[in-house]
């Protein structure tokens, strides 16, 4: 083979490997995002809550600047639009674990605006409200815990059926109107580890886990890029190779 005949391999190569390379850098730099956002909320989680504002300004709320802070809020249960969320909760030294459900629950203002609480976990066998009414706590009370934004969907959690009343994520607004809420806050709350009477729901159990494989995203991909450079040089080697062992054995043939 020819340099000329190197040449369409190499181009090839060569913009792989820019695609690998720089496939690499990226996850680098989201790597580098990702653990800034990991010590930002690490940090907001341990300030003082603060009084959560009125509905005039729960739109900005920002999920950047917002999630996780900790806030303190008022009203009163709405316990009979409650919304249970399956879960399985492991990861708790809490007397409640297992499969269970996260009991979310309006928290009805002045104005008749509300914010979905989640109350906390409960476990399968106490789901229905009557195996644990003591937790059903009426009047005017205080809620302190940490502002949750809609749980994004994903191809491994089911969409939400509002019409049979079965739900596998947060989503405030479709909560909202399923149960007839006219304002409803953007964001829920998770409550915090505040006893409940009877003990359910169990709340404080919001996990502050972050997926964080882009180091490891960014290896695979300049192993890759490695691997490449590997595999095209042998293939120039064996190609060189071969032309130099043809041309010997060109000039080495009788009449040459």
């Amino acid at each position: 083979m020819t340099a000329r005949g190197l040449l369409l391999p190499s181009l090839a190569a060569l913009a792989a490997l820019a695609v690998l390379v720089g496939l690499g850098c990226w996850q680098l730099e989201r790597l580098a995002w990702k653990n800034d956002l990991v010590a930002q909320v690490e940090a907001r989680v341990h300030e003082p809550p603060i009084p959560l504002p009125g509905p005039s300004r729960w739109d900005d709320f920002d999920r950047a600047q917002d999630e996780y802070r900790p806030v303190t809020a008022h009203g009163r249960f709405d316990h009979s639009r409650e919304v249970l969320i399956y879960t399985v909760l492991s990861d708790t030294s809490r007397l409640f674990k297992g499969p269970g459900f996260w009991v979310l629950t309006p928290l009805m203002q002045a104005d008749g605006s509300a914010i979905i609480v989640n109350r906390g976990f409960v476990p399968d066998d106490r789901r229905a409200p009557a195996r644990r009414s003591e937790g059903q706590v009426e009047g005017t009370v205080t809620v302190t815990g940490l502002v949750r934004f809609p749980e994004e969907a994903n191809w491994f959690v089911p969409d939400n059926a509002p019409e049979r009343n079965v739900w596998y994520r947060r989503d405030p607004e479709e909560i909202g109107r399923a149960k007839g809420l006219e304002r409803v806050a953007p964001f829920t709350i998770d409550a915090d580890a505040t006893p409940n009477p009877g003990g359910l729901p169990q709340g404080g159990e919001t996990r502050l886990a972050f997926p964080n494989k882009h180091l490891e995203y960014a290896l695979t991909w300049f192993g890759l890029a490695a691997t490449l450079v590997g595999v095209y040089v042998a293939f120039v080697i064996t190609r060189l190779r071969g032309r130099r062992d043809t041309e010997a054995d060109g000039s080495a043939s009788p009449g040459r």
